[in-house]
């Protein structure tokens, strides 16, 4: 089971909330969130209630503040808990166009520059067959974060971007 801890404020202190499961409201429990402590499988901070918003992607660790999970604040509105798994099993696609269309191409390992290896960085549908992956705004995985889990995409609107452009993606492993 899953657990990560949430503070108030930096480097662990001030009030602090405990978790183990999907929580769609965090904002009963603390009013700001300054660090972050995950113990145990992978987790998606959502900066606003019911699964909105900015999305940051946690691996097993600490962050003593909220930069060092490229938080653009300090609001962690809901979280969710996603398994680790052993699986080296990875494969997704991705589209040039929205419903799948034209151009298609087939992933089974991280991508550090979207434009260097395509010369563009438009993509408009994804389907993920295997794995999770985390598509980031900008290259060498930084910016907002997207969580892809296995499913389709029909467009960007689906994993929550407000635009087609993705600078990066990797798959979630133990790292």
């Amino acid at each position: 089971m899953g657990k990560i801890i949430f503070y108030e404020d930096r480097n662990f202190q001030g009030r602090h909330y405990e978790c183990n499961t999907d929580c769609a409201d965090l904002s009963p429990y603390f009013s700001r969130c300054n660090s972050i402590r995950v113990e145990n499988d992978w987790w998606v901070g959502y900066e606003r209630p019911n699964y909105m918003g900015y999305q940051y992607v946690l691996s097993k660790g600490e962050y003593p503040d909220y930069q060092r999970w490229m938080g653009f604040n300090d609001n962690i509105g809901s979280c969710r808990t996603y398994p680790y798994s052993s699986s080296n099993s990875y494969k997704m696609r991705i589209y040039e166009r929205p419903d799948f269309g034209g151009q298609m191409t087939e992933f089974m390992d991280d991508c550090p520059s979207v434009y260097d290896r395509f010369r563009y960085r438009d993509i408009h549908s994804c389907n993920v067959m295997d794995g999770y992956w985390t598509f980031y705004e900008h290259p060498n995985y930084m910016g907002r974060q997207y969580f892809m889990r296995p499913g389709e995409y029909r467009r960007f609107s689906d994993w929550g971007s407000s635009c087609s452009s993705v600078g990066s993606f990797r798959r979630m492993m133990h790292f």
